[in-house]
C-alpha cells in the first residue's frame, strides 16, 4: 500500500531504494539548521499544524483556498494545514509583543502543506527552515538574515561556486507600478506575473501586463536597467563587509509573488539552473498588523529554506556526508548463562553515553558478528566470564582482555 501522492516516508540509512527519502539526511539538514541559527543568536519556537482558515486568507485572500488542506472540523470551524509559517509567527508576536525584548529573533523548522501540482523540487508538503527578525525596521537586520541563509548554505558545504542570493526590492516595484499608473487592486496580479517571468511564455506574461496595463518591454528595461536602491546598496555594503559579497548579487527579477513583502526580497538559486530556488524571504512590515486586525504592529522579516530541493541539490554535488548511526559496541552473548550480565553491561555502557545493541535471542556467534559489522560497530565486546570481558576493535581487529568493571571507561578513553 502506497501514501498518499507528494507526501513522503522517510527511511533510516541504508535506505530501500535510490528514491527513498533517507531520514539520516534530514537529521543532517535540520542539525544544520539549527546549529547556524543558534550561532546566530536566534531561538527556536514552533506552533500548531492546524490554524483557523481566516488566518491564511485575511493575508492572501480568499484565492490561495485552492491551494490548502483546508476542512470543517467536529466544532464547525473553517480550519486549515499550515500552508507557511510566517502568519503563525505573526500571531504569536501579537498576541505577547510586550513580553519579548525588540528585536525578536526566532526560528523554526515546521512541516507545511500545500494542494498542489507536484512537480520536481515541490511536492505537497516539506519542511522549512523559517528565520525571522521582529520589532526592527532598519536594513541591518535585513543584512543579518541574509547572512545567515548564506552561512546556512555555507554550513552545509555549499560554496559560491554552487548558489547566489538574487536581491531586489518590492520598494522599487511598487514605485514603478504606482509610477506606471497601476491601480492598487491590480499589485497582488501584477507581483504574480513579474514572479512568473523565468518560467512563463513571454507572450502569455505580455497578455496578463496588458490587461493591467504594463507592457513586457517596460518590465523588461526595469529589470535591465535597476540600480540598487540605497537601501540595497546599505546591504550589500554590510554582506561584503563580512567577506560574504561573492554570494549576493542585485537581480530585479526577483519580486516574491506573496502579497506581504514591503522592502527588500531575495531568493537563493543554484548557479547551475537544474534546481528551484533554493530559499527566499524578505521584509513584510505590516503582516503583523493585519494579523492583529491593528492590535499590534511590528515591523517584521524573514526567509524560508525547503528541504525538499536542498536535500536534492546535495545529493547532485555530491555533499552529503555518510550518514547512518555508527555503534559504539556490540555486545557478543557467546554463552547463554551470562546473558544476564551481558545485559548488566548493555545497561551500563547506555548509561556511560555508549550506543550499544545486542542479539535480543540466542544466535550464533558468526551471525551476531556479521549483525556488529552490519551495525557499522566500533567495538566487540564478549563477556568471557562473569568477571572478564574480551573487547575488540573492529576497524583495527586488535583484541584486548580486561575486568568486566573497566569495559566502560575502556571504550571511553
Amino acid at each position: 500500500m502506497k501514501g498518499l501522492p507528494g507526501f513522503r516516508d522517510f527511511y533510516p540509512e541504508p535506505i530501500p531504494t535510490a528514491d527513498s527519502w533517507s531520514m539520516d539526511l534530514r537529521r543532517y539538514i535540520f542539525d544544520t539548521w539549527r546549529g547556524t541559527a543558534e550561532r546566530y543568536g536566534f531561538r527556536e519556537y514552533d506552533g500548531p499544524p492546524i490554524e483557523e482558515l481566516g488566518l491564511y486568507t485575511k493575508k492572501s485572500g480568499d484565492e490561495i483556498v485552492g491551494q490548502l488542506y483546508n476542512f470543517t472540523d467536529k466544532g464547525d470551524r473553517d480550519i486549515s494545514l499550515r500552508p507557511e509559517m510566517t502568519p503563525t509567527l505573526a500571531r504569536m508576536a501579537a498576541s505577547h509583543t510586550r513580553n519579548y525584548k525588540k528585536p525578536i529573533k526566532w526560528f523554526s523548522i515546521p512541516q507545511l502543506f500545500r494542494y498542489e501540482r507536484q512537480q520536481k523540487g515541490r511536492l505537497r508538503e516539506h519542511f522549512q527552515l523559517n528565520a525571522d527578525i521582529i520589532g526592527e525596521k532598519h536594513w541591518a537586520a535585513d543584512a543579518e538574515l541574509i547572512a545567515l541563509l548564506i552561512d546556512t548554505l555555507r554550513d552545509l558545504k555549499l560554496t559560491n561556486n554552487d548558489f547566489v542570493v538574487r536581491l531586489s526590492s518590492r520598494r522599487a516595484w511598487q514605485n514603478f507600478f504606482g509610477n506606471g499608473g497601476g491601480r492598487e487592486n491590480d499589485a497582488y496580479d501584477f507581483y504574480q506575473i513579474v514572479d512568473k517571468l523565468d518560467r512563463e511564455d513571454p507572450t502569455v506574461s505580455g497578455d496578463k501586463l496588458a490587461k493591467l496595463g504594463f507592457s513586457i518591454e517596460q518590465v523588461n528595461d526595469f529589470i535591465k536597467s535597476g540600480q540598487p536602491t540605497d537601501e540595497l546598496a546599505a546591504i550589500i555594503s554590510n554582506i561584503e563587509a563580512r567577506g560574504l559579497g561573492d554570494f549576493i548579487k542585485v537581480d530585479y527579477r526577483i519580486i516574491r509573488g506573496l502579497a506581504y513583502y514591503t522592502g527588500s526580497v531575495y531568493e537563493a538559486f543554484d548557479k547551475r539552473g537544474k534546481f528551484r530556488a533554493i530559499a527566499g524571504g524578505g521584509r513584510y512590515d505590516h503582516l503583523v498588523k493585519l494579523v492583529s486586525a491593528g492590535k499590534s504592529d511590528l515591523p517584521a522579516l524573514g526567509f524560508g529554506m525547503g528541504d525538499v530541493v536542498l536535500a536534492e541539490l546535495l545529493k547532485e554535488r555530491g555533499l552529503v556526508p555518510a550518514l547512518g548511526q555508527a555503534l559504539d559496541a556490540f555486545v557478543q552473548i557467546a554463552d547463554e548463562s551470562l546473558r544476564n550480565a551481558s545485559l548488566a553491561l548493555v545497561q551500563q555502557l547506555r548509561q556511560a553515553g555508549l550506543a550499544t545493541e545486542y542479539p535480543l535471542l540466542k544466535a550464533k556467534q558468526d551471525k551476531q558478528f556479521k549483525r556488529a559489522l552490519e551495525f557499522d560497530a566500533k567495538w566487540l565486546i564478549t563477556l568471557k566470564n562473569a568477571t572478564q570481558a574480551c573487547i575488540k576493535n573492529l576497524e583495527t581487529r586488535e583484541e584486548l582482555n580486561i575486568p568486566l568493571v573497566e569495559v566502560a571507561s575502556a571504550l571511553q578513553a
